[in-house]
């Protein structure tokens, strides 16, 4: 019996052996380790891309209803038949040829979003890119209806 409590104090050395020379039993108490590992709140976040940007170049035609650029802060504003959705969205009312140009704006501020995005620059000139369409010419082919 001694034998046995020395070797299973030499193997296991966070272990504590409580061995009761009158009885047989053996009981033994194995201690931790290690700490263990908990849940960690800074874990990597694997997140898509949002793919924000210009979607549609100077000089392309497009159909009505296209997305031409997408953005989070205010980096490119409407220009003629181009629609701003609520999101920041440019995007075609009507087919044509896209045009880029940077133009100088002044900003409505007693607009919430204006206020928000240009209330650090009240006094100072402010250039941004406009995205155009120039629609595709009509043709001269009319025909008249008579209403009977």
């Amino acid at each position: 019996m001694l034998f046995l409590t020395q070797l299973f104090g030499s193997t296991l050395k966070s272990s504590k052996c409580l061995v009761n020379a009158a009885t047989t039993n053996l009981e033994c108490v194995r201690y931790a380790s290690k700490k263990s590992m908990g849940s960690t709140r800074n874990s990597p976040i694997t997140r898509r891309p949002k793919h924000r940007g210009w979607r549609v170049q100077d000089g392309h035609y497009v159909q009505e209803r296209t997305i031409l650029a997408t953005q989070l802060r205010p980096r490119f504003h409407p220009g003629l038949y181009v629609g701003f959705g609520k999101n920041g969205t440019l995007y075609a009312l009507e087919k044509g040829k896209v045009v880029v140009t940077c133009e100088k704006i002044n900003p409505n501020l007693e607009r919430t979003w204006s206020r928000l995005n240009y209330a650090d620059r009240v006094n100072s000139v402010i250039y941004k890119k406009h995205f155009n369409i120039i629609p595709e010419p009509q043709h001269d082919k009319f025909v008249l209806i008579d209403i009977l």
